[in-house]
């Protein structure tokens, strides 16, 4: 699905977004937070899979 690089990338962007929305205080929005949770779950989604794909090798 995503490579390491875009996961870490990812995962990057995440923690970045929630310091400058946080310092900015506009971590309520509602498009803030649908954009953030959606960047959290495809990374969770991702590490599901990848773990899930090595177990069946």
């Amino acid at each position: 699905m995503l490579s390491d690089k875009q996961s870490l990338v990812l995962t990057g962007l995440m923690a970045v977004g929630i310091f400058v929305f946080g310092v900015l205080d506009i971590l309520d929005n509602f498009l803030v937070l649908t954009i953030l949770t959606l960047v959290f779950f495809a990374i969770l989604i991702n590490l599901l899979y990848s773990n899930y794909r090595h177990k069946q090798d």
